[in-house]
């Protein structure tokens, strides 16, 4: 065993305890259950939680009218002294019913939660934009949804103050690190901004509680699926660029360390995560060439999460979307599959 072959090895003398190996319903309800507070626990927001909660008063620092749209800024402190900087899109015509919401967390672009709702400063940004077709708050509220389009932490304004002067991508590194410290992780308190903006936004009057999706790309699809599977609240989760095998992927491929959450493979593989989502609605989004999540890892993934929603009866709402390229987004069966879902096709 050496440096290139330790983690491969420790990962064949594993057995993730709670791997499923459920043999009925009552077996893999229970397997949620203890499973999902297990998650809970390693992702440290038990730690984040301790802190508590500070009162859910938004402020709006902006109103932009679009053509088809209105993109509105908010910022929400989410933990006590942080506070969460987010674009709240709305469908121009006004609601004569509450609407479904969509959260759209965002991956490693320095643009942040501007490209999802489809800023850009110059033509290389746009190119790149409308090429992996990144502006996923803007699909959504098109397709007359709700949408929040948020910062995540470790970007943009979110980013240490040495790393925005001298213009890094992103803090991720440094903000891991010192999350660990603290018995926390950054994937932990990405999730819990996403659950205090769904807290939020369900106390709206154009909101429907029961309506709500997750969808990101790369970074926000890590997001997308670890908020999806900790919070019973999202209904339908489609996470971009990201599902696959821990073994095949976070532990073969160099990513950025915002990806890692200690002993997490003590206990599970990926499939297993997505599995706390079973019976609701659940679409992977991969490119066939994507190299850091590779196809081969993410189809094996798709076979075992396929059985977990069979037992559970729901084959049918388990999709995997194949993009014809790379490491980007694919919407040709999202907001299809996302129609269905919600029943609105």
């Amino acid at each position: 065993m050496n440096a290139d072959t330790y983690a491969a090895q420790l990962g064949q003398e594993a057995y993730p305890s709670f791997s499923f190996r459920a043999r009925d319903l009552d077996e893999a309800r229970r397997w949620q259950r203890e499973f999902r507070s297990k998650l809970i626990e390693l992702l440290g927001i038990p730690r984040i939680a301790s802190r508590g909660k500070p009162p859910l008063k938004a402020t709006r620092i902006g109103v932009e009218p679009q053509p088809d749209h209105v993109r509105e800024e908010w910022t929400l402190e989410t933990e006590p002294g942080f506070h969460l900087p987010f674009y709240l899109l709305k469908p121009l015509s006004p609601a004569r019913e509450r609407l479904p919401l969509v959260l759209t967390p965002h991956g490693h672009g320095k643009l942040a939660k501007k490209t999802y709702v489809g800023i850009a400063y110059s033509e290389s940004d746009r190119r790149e934009m409308e090429e992996g077709e990144r502006d996923i708050a803007l699909q959504a509220v098109r397709e007359g949804y709700l949408a929040i389009a948020p910062d995540m932490r470790g970007f943009a304004g979110l980013r240490l103050k040495s790393d925005i002067e001298k213009d890094a991508n992103n803090s991720c590194q440094m903000l891991q690190m010192r999350a660990y410290m603290f018995g926390r992780t950054l994937i932990g308190e990405r999730v819990w901004d996403m659950q205090r903006l769904i807290d939020w936004a369900v106390q709206r009057d154009d909101v429907d509680p029961e309506r709500i999706v997750i969808t990101g790309n790369s970074g926000g699809g890590t997001v997308s699926l670890f908020a999806a599977a900790v919070d019973e609240r999202i209904r339908v989760a489609v996470p971009g660029s990201y599902f696959c095998t821990f073994r095949d992927s976070i532990l073969a491929v160099h990513h950025c360390p915002c990806n890692y959450v200690p002993g997490l493979a003590l206990y599970a593989e990926m499939w297993d995560v997505a599995g706390l989502i079973a019976p609701r609605p659940f679409m992977a989004v991969n490119g066939r060439d994507d190299r850091i999540f590779p196809l081969h890892g993410t189809e094996y993934a798709f076979a075992r999460l396929s059985e977990i929603y069979s037992l559970f009866g729901a084959q049918d709402q388990c999709a995997l979307s194949i993009g014809e390229g790379g490491h980007r987004y694919y919407k040709k069966d999202v907001w299809p599959f996302v129609r269905r879902a919600l029943a609105l096709s």
